[in-house]
């Protein structure tokens, strides 16, 4: 626009609004073609999502970029981190003053039983927010064997928990791992309600005899930790004998696609 009256450029001014209006038209249809046919430089994007038409929100590549890069450091991530923290707090506190001051033990069942609620909602945040990640899935399993290792190797060390009560879960527990490390090719073997069991009546046990207990609580302590023994060894035998399935299951599935390959 000039700024020029309508009436004093002559004519009337629904003629001259019109005119007015086609140039203008024009002028942005010519700008449309340009903007079209010129090539994009290295800092232009496209106008318009070559997919579907629809103009990408702006910063968005940037954006998931970020949430990318960023992902290892999610919740459940980090209260895995914590759990791995704790398991030097929790053996210093366990072990101070000889290992048998109460309240030392009593800090120490403290650490133990943060470490266990976070094992309990680390995964189950995990799957719920997919927020699974190559971190997690490799740090998780290892925070949780920390912790009860060290517990369970602290404890027979000071004469609270016989060593073949610790070498019967440890060794069930390292070899059920191994175990689905040499099967993963065949599949994943799920865990079970049983196994689920197993882990709560073990952090359980474990707790009791972290803290000093007398008396009637002290008998219940030693049943409890039976309980686990038992639960430990049979859901092992059970992991053991789903492996063996999935093995020769796997081992069936490949034979009948090489004979059908071959035929």
């Amino acid at each position: 626009m000039t700024g020029v009256p309508a009436s004093a450029a002559g004519g009337s001014p629904g003629a001259h609004g019109a005119r007015g209006t086609a140039a203008a038209a024009d002028g942005v249809a010519s700008e449309v073609s340009a903007s079209a046919s010129a090539p994009a430089g290295p800092l232009q994007t496209p106008a318009t999502d070559p997919a579907d038409g629809s103009r990408p929100p702006r910063g968005a590549k940037i954006a998931a970029a970020a949430v990318n890069q960023a992902s290892v450091w999610n919740v459940a991530n980090l209260l895995t981190m914590l759990r791995l923290l704790l398991v030097p707090g929790f053996v210093a506190l366990l072990l101070a003053d000889g290992g048998y001051d109460p309240a030392w033990r009593s800090l120490a069942w403290a650490a133990f039983a943060v470490a266990m609620i976070t094992d309990l909602f680390d995964g189950h945040l995990a799957r719920t927010y997919n927020l699974v990640t190559d971190f997690g899935k490799i740090a998780d399993p290892i925070a949780d064997k920390a912790i009860m290792g060290a517990a369970l190797i602290c404890l027979s060390a000071l004469g609270d928990l016989p060593w073949w009560v610790t070498a019967v879960i440890l060794g069930r527990e390292l070899g059920i791992t191994l175990l689905r490390f040499l099967v993963i090719r065949y599949g994943v073997i799920p865990a079970s309600r049983g196994g689920k069991l197993k882990t709560l009546t073990q952090g359980v046990a474990v707790g009791m005899y972290v803290l000093a207990l007398t008396g009637w609580l002290a008998t219940l302590r030693f049943w409890v930790m039976a309980a686990a023994v038992v639960l430990t060894v049979v859901t092992g035998l059970d992991y053991v004998r789903q492996a063996i399935v999935l093995r020769r299951q796997g081992m069936a599935q490949r034979a009948a696609a090489l004979e059908e390959k071959e035929a």
